[in-house]
């Protein structure tokens, strides 16, 4: 039977050979799908003799690394990683040469498949690395990502070619769909913080609350919006108050209330498991001290629960920025709007000028949320 190390050892190279596998099968795939315009069907390309003899080459880098020099795994993944990305820029620059303004070269099924396999073979560098430092080397790629994008390298991509159309206006739909994340995630922990605090110490209450939430959440989100648009409609007739301060049956309203009803259920269940879970040796060691109630739960048991209930808050804030997409459907604005515009005019290009943002947003927000998670663990311990 293998030891743990080299059953490790192994699923790290199982891992990275699955990268490498995947780009070698992507270099022989069509990279660049060249069209007159951005609905017309199109021409595949593949890639020249020299560039995927170079693909090839350094889809095997990974592998033979793992293999042979661990340590340096990163430096071949990242190098795979960054030659991907190059090559979606050169190669639809290359595809626009000598074609009408209104052409469109976008990643083909090759490139996509390429990126995937060594965006695989990072993370199996980043499990084969055996220190703090070794880890934060696998993400060396994002620099000379950053300054490929920064130095326009990517300006021939259909999408970045459609985000310079759209210009303001995808500025401004990102502003409005941060607004709405921002805006749902304090409502949700306005109304659930509360709660969850009213709720830990009494069984029969958090039952109740728990299972309230947990029964919006089974409500599908196209669904409960449109359960919305009624009743806010009928209360803005009602109440012509009401559609003075924006309020009303479409729009940001209904949007709003679903996004907040949806975070309720992981910022309630963090909440009554993270104070429930406070060490009662360290409630009554405070209460011994003299320490009221409210010194005690502002001083003992929330810095104790903090990070597991900031676990919560992280899991609804990334929820509700892939939320936020549908709320487009209902004229409330956000990243959606392009994602719906695209599906209703069959351009992948336009979805993806959503669909990215939204998913890079999503990355951003859980890494920093996990970061003073881990934080606030280090500081003030934590009750799991």
């Amino acid at each position: 039977m293998a030891s743990a190390p080299s059953s490790a050892r192994a699923d790290v190279q199982a891992v990275v050979w699955l990268g490498s596998a995947a780009m070698l099968v992507a270099s022989a795939l069509p990279w660049v799908l060249l069209r007159p315009n951005r609905l017309a069907p199109g021409e595949y390309l593949r890639l020249p003799t020299p560039w995927l003899v170079a693909a090839l080459l350094v889809a095997l880098l990974p592998a033979l690394m793992a293999r042979r020099a661990r340590s340096m795994v990163w430096l071949a993944a990242g190098a795979a990683l960054v030659l991907g990305v190059w090559l979606l820029g050169d190669r639809t620059h290359a595809a626009l040469i000598a074609q009408a303004p209104f052409a469109r070269a976008s990643a083909a099924s090759g490139l996509w498949l390429y990126l995937l396999g060594a965006a695989i073979a990072v993370y199996g560098a980043r499990q084969a690395a055996g220190t703090r430092r070794a880890q934060l080397l696998t993400w060396t790629w994002l620099l000379p990502v950053a300054l490929l994008v920064l130095f326009g390298q990517l300006s021939s991509w259909s999408v970045l070619v459609e985000g310079r159309n759209e210009g303001p206006r995808w500025v401004q739909e990102l502003g409005q769909h941060l607004r709405l994340v921002g805006s749902a995630l304090g409502l949700a922990l306005l109304i659930g913080a509360p709660l969850a605090v009213w709720a830990a110490g009494r069984e029969r209450v958090a039952g109740a609350v728990l299972g309230l939430a947990n029964a919006v959440q089974t409500i599908p989100s196209l669904a409960l919006l449109g359960l919305l648009i009624a009743p806010l409609s009928a209360l803005s007739h009602a109440l012509p108050v009401l559609r003075q301060w924006g309020i009303s049956g479409i729009g940001v309203a209904p949007a709003l209330t679903a996004m907040t009803l949806y975070a309720l259920l992981p910022v309630l269940r963090n909440g009554v498991v993270a104070l429930r879970g406070v060490p009662p040796g360290a409630v009554d060691a405070a209460r011994g001290m003299g320490m009221t109630g409210s010194q005690r739960f502002w001083r003992v048991q929330l810095p104790l629960a903090l990070p597991v209930w900031l676990a919560g808050v992280r899991q609804a804030a990334v929820l509700l920025v892939g939320v936020a997409a549908v709320a487009a459907l209902i004229g409330a604005g956000g990243l959606g709007t392009y994602i719906f515009k695209g599906l209703q005019s069959a351009a992948a290009d336009l979805i993806l000028l959503g669909a990215v943002p939204a998913a890079v947003l999503a990355i951003i927000v859980d890494a920093l949320l996990r970061g003073l998670e881990q934080l606030l663990g280090r500081r003030l311990g934590s009750v799991a």
